[in-house]
């Protein structure tokens, strides 16, 4: 006898094997900034404390701490995956070891700046198809990366800056993102910690605030974060209402992002 449920839709099967390739792939957390120095890597490393303190797996993939003693304070205590050595025109560099990271297969891996170009012999020239292994394998990844390495803003930025940026990250990998934490000071703050020795090591301070630091870029670049994730959230919103057939008469108020 039919059971009576005929207003009951089934998934398709191709909806069920999206849904379980979603399932076991590892989520995806970008701590986004509009430059170098606003506290992306040590909101991370502060996290990944936070987690391990819950008893999940964590360890690094790879960091870059810059000379940076607040953020090379935060290192300690984290289990460190070692580098990959790699030849390369007579010199011995060092890369993320991937094939290390999937044999450990933590819970948790952070690979610092996403948009790195890999040294030539590496399994993936960028650093983002790493993360995208390391996904595929079902390891949640936390990374970060600035705004002006995002492909579809790269036309914007140069306008900006002056100057074209080589490595950007395809769009796809942000909106496939599970997460994105926009990690946002004040451009005085920023300039503030930048002559102060907090960004970049004595030497290169004083070029910088000449050419990239400049207020006026700060505040472009700044502002260009905070569309981007404003942006992201309102996509996100908008799915989540589809998904739970919210109705909306009209659109929502733009003052509700002013939170």
């Amino acid at each position: 006898m039919p059971s009576g449920n005929r207003g009951e839709t089934r998934p398709k099967p191709e909806e069920l094997l999206e849904k379980l390739a979603k399932e076991s792939r590892g989520k995806l957390t970008v701590f986004l900034g509009a430059a170098a120095g606003v506290g992306k890597t040590y909101t991370m490393l502060e996290a990944a404390h936070e987690l391990r303190k819950e008893g999940v797996d964590v360890v690094i993939g790879w960091i870059e701490t810059h000379g940076r003693q607040e953020t090379a304070k935060m290192v300690a205590g984290l289990p460190r995956i070692p580098a990959k050595e790699i030849k390369y025109k007579e010199k011995t560099l060092a890369e993320m070891d991937i094939d290390a990271i999937l044999e450990r297969k933590p819970g948790l891996v952070l690979v610092d700046e996403l948009a790195h170009a890999n040294v030539p012999g590496s399994r993936h020239v960028r650093r983002f198809q790493d993360v995208e292994e390391l996904l595929a394998a079902g390891i949640d990844v936390y990374t970060t990366v600035n705004i002006q390495h995002i492909e579809s803003l790269n036309d914007i930025v140069a306008q900006i800056i002056g100057v074209i940026v080589r490595e950007t990250i395809p769009d796809h990998i942000l909106e496939q993102a599970d997460n994105v934490q926009l990690i946002d000071i004040p451009p005085q703050e920023l300039i503030k910690r930048l002559k102060e020795g907090k960004v970049y090591v004595p030497g290169q301070v004083e070029q910088a605030l000449k050419k990239f630091f400049r207020p006026g870029n700060i505040s472009a670049l700044r502002e260009l974060s905070l569309r981007f994730t404003a942006s992201r959230v309102d996509k996100d919103l908008n799915e989540y209402m589809r998904e739970h057939q919210i109705e909306v008469p009209g659109q929502l108020p733009d003052a509700l992002w002013c939170v």
